[in-house]
């Protein structure tokens, strides 16, 4: 007699729910992650204003932030060896939140120093949590995913920033668009948190102050260090290259980035099939010198337009440096990524100021042109790179 299929037990089904709540998870938090990012970078005009800080005060105020992510080492390997990644994030995360509506409501200049140098270290712990758990996942399952990942970070990143303008537009204080993000970001954290199926297990990671990587960890944090400055440096000058070069007008100068953006996210979604046909190495080490092809087209161009597109370039060419950088540095261990993140964030924190004093010595075309060499020594040392696979 033939016996029918049974239905899945409960159990199963359980299991099934399970499973499908950690595709999600993950995802979530990296959008959640770019949302707040782009929330607080969307209202920097208007957070400038509010205080009325010049801008050379404004430079330091920025400044504040990189300085909390160089030294936010230390807590974050406290929080890791203590809790794991996954109490880690969430610690982190809501932190972060509470932060950020600190930030919205600081009334003086120090306060706000002080409330964004916090920022820098809430969001470094929270970036090298999720980092963690996501390599974690990667190495159990076989399967790439961190491009993915962080291409959603960056579509969060974009909304935030867009939903930062139109706040901006409504003539809504910064404090008053914080205080309602904080509370439905701090229910979705918590979903995502009960969902993520990450070991509570601590992790072992040296307690120094400044975890400077050694060995082929060393040329992992080189590449970290060199695309840190990169993407900083095109965040903060391309726009200011299409006015001061171009002429550009004040509604086409921001497209620069716009542009860099949007190819940045295009690229990560299809990354991790990329890294599977031709290898994290190869695409790495020919993104950056197509990166640099790009910024050169953008210097020698004719008009601003023509430059939009050398921006663009660049942007699909370093799209893949973070992403599989911090793979590699993650697959040794939490250890390995913080060292690497330390490092990253140096170069973001030294990356701007020093294509500012560049473009102010030599103009804004020899700025551009130094990013472009940047990106090449990304290519030579990708090419080096024994971790990068």
């Amino acid at each position: 007699m033939q016996t029918l299929p049974s239905s899945p037990t409960s159990t199963q089904r359980l299991s099934i729910s399970q499973v499908q709540a950690q595709d999600f998870a993950l995802p979530l938090l990296f959008i959640l992650f770019g949302l707040i990012m782009g929330s607080w970078a969307g209202r920097i005009p208007a957070l400038a204003a509010g205080v009325h800080v010049s801008h050379a005060a404004l430079s330091m105020v920025l400044l504040c932030g990189g300085l909390g992510a160089v030294v936010s080492y230390p807590i974050s390997s406290w929080l890791m060896g203590n809790y794991g990644a996954r109490k880690t994030l969430l610690i982190a995360g809501l932190a972060l939140l509470a932060d950020l509506v600190s930030i919205g409501i600081a009334p003086t200049v120090p306060r706000l120093m002080l409330s964004v140098l916090m920022l820098g270290i809430t969001a470094s712990t929270f970036d090298v949590a999720v980092n963690s758990a996501a390599t974690r996942r990667e190495k159990e399952t076989g399967k790439s995913e961190l491009s993915k990942l962080h291409g959603l970070g960056c579509a969060g990143g974009l909304a935030g920033a867009t939903l930062g303008s139109l706040m901006a537009s409504l003539h809504i204080a910064p404090g008053t668009h914080f205080l309602m993000l904080a509370g439905p970001l701090a229910l979705l954290l918590w979903a995502a948190y009960q969902m993520l199926d990450v070991s509570d297990a601590c992790e072992q990671v040296e307690k120094k102050k400044f975890a400077l990587p050694r060995g082929p960890l060393a040329l992992l944090g080189a590449i970290g260090f060199l695309g840190s400055m990169a993407e900083g440096s095109i965040a903060d000058w391309s726009g200011v290259f299409l006015r001061e070069h171009f002429h550009a007008t004040d509604g086409l100068a921001p497209l620069a980035l716009s542009a860099f953006s949007v190819m940045m996210l295009t690229s990560r979604m299809a990354g991790d099939r990329l890294k599977a046909r031709h290898g994290a190495k190869q695409l790495v080490s020919s993104g950056a010198a197509l990166a640099a092809a790009g910024l050169f087209f953008a210097v020698l161009s004719p008009n601003a337009v023509f430059a939009l597109g050398g921006f663009a370039v660049a942007g699909l060419g370093l799209s893949l440096v973070f992403p599989f950088v911090f793979s590699a540095a993650g697959a040794q261990g939490p250890a390995a990524l913080a060292g690497v993140a330390s490092m990253a964030y140096t170069g973001s924190l030294m990356g701007p100021p020093a294509i500012g004093a560049i473009a102010q010595g030599l103009g804004m075309q020899a700025a551009i042109s130094w990013i472009a060499v940047l990106a090449l020594a990304i290519a030579w040392v990708a090419k080096r790179s024994p971790l990068l696979k």
